[in-house]
């Protein structure tokens, strides 16, 4: 009988000869490169790991001379500041993926052998995006170790890249997917083969043709059992394995019980004995279940991704200025503070930085919830994130990459999803305990029937096993949690403490600090008035805002009718308006002292108009028009 190896549950080739001292006694490795990951875990006081993990850990392998190379290449300061924060003379910090990660006993191995090492200060692992942010002394470790030391205990750590992990993902996804499909064709099929079973009188179906329906169900039930529910029976063994038993525990012996004895009642024509399209359908609605929450978990952790893929990745850098307005492209990874950059209308900011020319509004509200566009002149302040909505703005960078106001509200967002509230906490401590009552209560439920009726003491102890799943205990309460967190962050939302929505469920009174929160951040046209009629001054007006990114022009043009004229000659004056020529007539749309300046004399507001909201005036040579 061939051994697994007790590190990556791969079956042990015949002759191999790697053991691994464990607790006292030796167990098998398929490899030296298992052998040693496991040695390196062990040694370094960690063998917990191997008793609380649910998943087979990925199989090891020696590091190639060129990835050990390609490693060393992180230490450098360059390649470091698109994805590394410097907190003071010597801390650093960095956010870092992690891949081959499997189970919540993963997080703790990593974390406690990262945190382990000279020269770490601190590392939070969150298992919803799998990132970690970890803090070292540079004086004491190099960032490079960090990483070598991640993949002596098997897995692969790499600066965060929103590209790659999405590659990650998608490939999960696929393999969750198709298991589901393959499931749910199945229970499709075999249900059309139960119902008739089910609706017809006895005897309403010839033999032959009733027991043709039960094997056409055991052979279409097999691909369920063979292959969609692998996931239950690895994570059962890997328990087992471990002297501990999981949610997936009771499962597994459901599936397999319900199976085998339908098995038996079709091998010996016991017609009320065959549930095959119970099995099916079971692990469809798990595997449904468990997909949807990772549909969950993938929203929640898209919130700080949003974020982060606010910045841009290249910049229109000015080397020459101020002599020079020749730009030319650069990555932003590669800004440092001083240098001149140009962002042109409608592109987002790329650095928190000061205007050195240019007049223009930044839209902030991404990050302030502020809805209007911010004015800026000379000498303000931009976010990067922002959105420039007017006109060229030329600025010099002051913060960039990891050190930006936008890299820390990101930072605290990893720390809120990283943190474990206290529901799950519970969760996690009693889940274990209730899946043993739950097969100690299977079992009495069979030993007691059997007395009663023999007949029906297996189907009423699968009952019990399938009715009384765990899932929800293990599954709901994280899934919960984080799909409320992701539905808030979508909402503009972000939670800084894990604990934030058990606390939020006790308060009875909300205090905001800005009105700007409360608001739904894009401009609308609420009334139009004046001489000229209401469709064609929205068609004049849309015509002379074609192009624009500013929020009151998007406003007009939606509002405005898809018909409209074409305008030439178009000048755009920031903070003040734009002019252009619309059928061989010259127009303005601004506000009313760019009016006034244009027609020479004073321009009043509608004194009538809307309280508390912005006035724009459509202008031709005879005056305001609308």
């Amino acid at each position: 009988m061939s051994e697994n190896c007790f590190h990556c549950g791969l079956p042990v080739p015949a002759g191999a000869s790697f053991p691994i001292l464990y607790r006292q006694r030796e167990e098998p490795a398929c490899c030296a490169g298992c052998q040693a990951v496991a040695s390196t875990i062990i040694e370094s006081g960690l063998s917990d790991y191997y008793k609380h993990r649910t998943e087979g850990a990925a199989r090891a392998e020696a590091l190639p001379q060129a990835l050990l190379e390609q490693i060393k290449l992180y230490d450098s300061e360059e390649l470091q500041r698109s994805f590394v924060r410097v907190e003071a003379e010597n801390v650093r910090e960095a956010a870092l993926i992690l891949e081959g990660i499997t189970c919540a006993a993963c997080i703790w191995l990593n974390e406690q052998h990262i945190r382990r090492l000279p020269g770490v200060l601190g590392v939070d692992i969150n298992y919803t995006t799998q990132r970690a942010r970890v803090r070292w002394d540079n004086s004491r470790a190099q960032l490079s170790a960090i990483l070598e030391a991640v993949a002596a205990i098997g897995y692969r750590a790499h600066p965060y890249d929103a590209d790659r992990q999405e590659k990650l993902q998608q490939k999960e996804r696929k393999q969750a997917l198709t298991r589901l499909w393959v499931a749910g064709l199945s229970m499709m099929q075999v249900m059309m083969y139960a119902v008739p079973v089910y609706l017809a009188p006895d005897g309403d179906i010839a033999p032959d043709f009733l027991w043709l329906l039960h094997w056409s169900s055991f052979i279409l039930t097999l691909p369920v059992l063979l292959y969609s529910a692998l996931p239950f029976y690895r994570n059962t063994w890997r328990d087992l394995k471990t002297g501990r038993v999981g949610m997936d525990t009771p499962v597994s012996i459901g599936i397999l019980t319900a199976f085998v004895a339908s098995f038996w009642a079709l091998i010996h024509k016991v017609e009320h004995g065959i549930y095959f399209d119970s099995v099916s359908m079971f692990v469809f609605l798990l595997l449904g279940g468990r997909y949807l929450e990772s549909i969950a978990r993938r929203k929640a952790g898209a919130a700080s991704e949003s974020l982060v893929k606010l910045v841009p990745a290249f910049a229109h850098r000015l080397d020459g200025w101020p002599q020079s307005r020749d730009s030319r492209e650069a990555t932003v990874a590669g800004l440092n503070p001083g240098d001149v950059i140009l962002v042109r209308p409608g592109e987002t900011i790329p650095a928190d930085g000061v205007v050195l020319d240019g007049r223009s509004a930044s839209n902030e509200s991404l990050l302030t919830g502020e809805s209007r566009p911010i004015a800026k002149a000379p000498g303000d302040l931009v976010i990067a994130g922002s959105v420039n909505t007017a006109s060229p703005l030329v600025l010099r960078v002051e913060q960039a990459g990891q050190a930006t106001r936008l890299a820390g509200i990101v930072r605290l967002l990893d720390q809120a999803l990283a943190e474990k509230p206290r529901l799950a906490v519970l969760a996690d401590r009693f889940a274990s305990w209730f899946v043993a009552l739950l097969l100690l209560a299977a079992a009495g439920s069979y030993l007691a029937w059997h007395f009663i009726d023999p007949d029906r003491a297996l189907w009423i102890m699968v009952a019990v096993l399938v009715i009384s799943c765990p899932c929800a205990l293990s599954l709901a309460t994280p899934a919960a949690l984080t799909a409320a967190s992701g539905r808030l962050a979508s909402l503009g939302v972000l939670t800084t403490r894990g604990h934030a929505l058990e606390t939020l469920a006790k308060a009875d009174d909300v205090v905001f600090d800005k009105t700007g929160t409360l608001t739904h951040g894009q401009m609308r046209l609420l009334e139009t008035r004046g001489p000229l009629d209401t469709p064609r001054a929205l068609a004049v007006a849309a015509a002379l805002e074609q192009g624009s990114e500013h929020p009151l022009a998007q406003a007009i043009l939606s509002a405005a009718p898809a018909d409209r004229p074409q305008a030439e000659g178009l000048i755009n004056h920031p903070g003040g308006g734009v002019a252009g020529v619309v059928d061989g007539r010259e127009w303005r749309l601004g506000s009313a002292p760019f009016i006034a300046a244009w027609l020479g004399r004073e321009v009043d507001e509608d004194p009538e108009w809307l309280p508390d909201c912005t006035q724009v005036l459509l202008a031709d040579a005879d005056g305001v028009q609308a």
